[in-house]
């Protein structure tokens, strides 16, 4: 039995490190699917595009020729593309800054008791289940320029003339950006409510007796309970904000002129719809880097937000 002693404990490491290194394998081989998908979608898709955006590759034609920086010059001096990168900005930051202004005062009234309130939940939350294109082609009908738009038939009936709400560049703007937000705030005030249901009501109460009325409760408990779901909100609403096409194409098709287009919209109509890959790869090269230093600085204030109120 002494001799034997030995043999056993050392042969537990060598049991331990076969275990640890099957495990590792295991992994391994779980992820290999992932990664494959991966590279197969995104990272030769990606690569390709920064080839064909140095090219002036058609694809009727199926030529192809080195023009170096031209295509990025063309993104740079197109007022069309532009104008659809300034729309891009101004819809993604406004359609984020408004919903999450209006979603979390939202959520704070529903979470109380009141008569109705799961029917009032309920219709909020299911005005952002139709897709925005849907919501688009409606909107379109509503928001008419024409005297027979449902907008301009009520205003009328008290003797308004036809507003353009479509026809005008500004207007336009306001009314694409009016129903993203008008889609996307009941959905966002269900992902605050959920959060809310999870803050301790002993924090409400404790300050109750410390004499905090309701606002500053809300500032200084609901407010910094709610930093996480503020950060994945904002997150979602701002990549959506900067790779939307369905609502303003539906709505507009870009127009009037080129005031409501996209870079998305760019991208579809330049590379595909007119053939020039090679204009289309560079859009989507500069649209991808663009996502990925928003994101980034987006997750940098998130973690600072983070840290400061946990």
């Amino acid at each position: 039995m002494p001799e034997k002693a030995p043999i056993q404990a050392s042969a537990r490491p060598a049991e331990r490190r076969r275990g640890m290194t099957e495990n590792r394998f295991s992994s391994t081989m779980f992820l290999l699917p992932i990664v494959a998908i991966f590279i197969t979608l995104f990272l030769i898709p990606l690569l390709q595009s920064v080839y064909f955006s140095f090219t002036d590759y058609n694809t009727l034609s199926g030529e192809s020729n080195f023009i170096g920086l031209d295509n990025y010059v063309t993104v740079f001096t197109d007022a069309s593309l532009l104008s659809g990168l300034g729309f891009t900005l101004l819809y993604a930051i406004l359609t984020t800054v408004v919903t999450t202004a209006l979603a979390i005062p939202l959520a704070v009234v529903l979470n109380k008791r009141f008569f109705g309130r799961t029917i009032a939940r309920s219709l909020f939350f299911f005005v952002g289940v139709p897709s925005l294109a849907v919501l688009g082609l409606i909107w379109q009908y509503v928001f008419s320029p024409i005297g027979s738009g449902a907008l301009n038939a009520v205003l009328g009936s008290f003797g308004v003339e036809p507003i353009p709400w479509l026809a005008d560049a500004t207007l336009a703007r306001f009314c694409v950006i009016f129903v993203a937000v008008w889609a996307q705030v009941g959905w966002h005030a269900t992902l605050y409510l959920a959060y809310l249901q999870t803050i301790s009501v002993d924090l409400y109460e404790q300050a109750s007796l410390d004499g905090a009325g309701n606002r500053s409760q809300f500032w200084h408990i609901t407010l910094p309970e709610l930093v996480p779901a503020i950060v994945v909100s904002t997150f979602l609403l701002l990549t959506n904000g900067l790779k939307v096409f369905d609502l303003p194409y539906a709505m507009t098709h870009g127009g009037p002129g080129f005031s409501t287009n996209t870079i998305t919209q760019s991208i579809i109509v330049r590379g595909l719809s007119q053939s020039d890959y090679g204009l289309g790869s560079a859009l989507a090269v500069l649209f991808t880097l663009g996502c990925v230093l928003v994101v980034m600085l987006q997750m940098a204030v998130a973690n600072t937000a983070t840290r400061r109120f946990s």
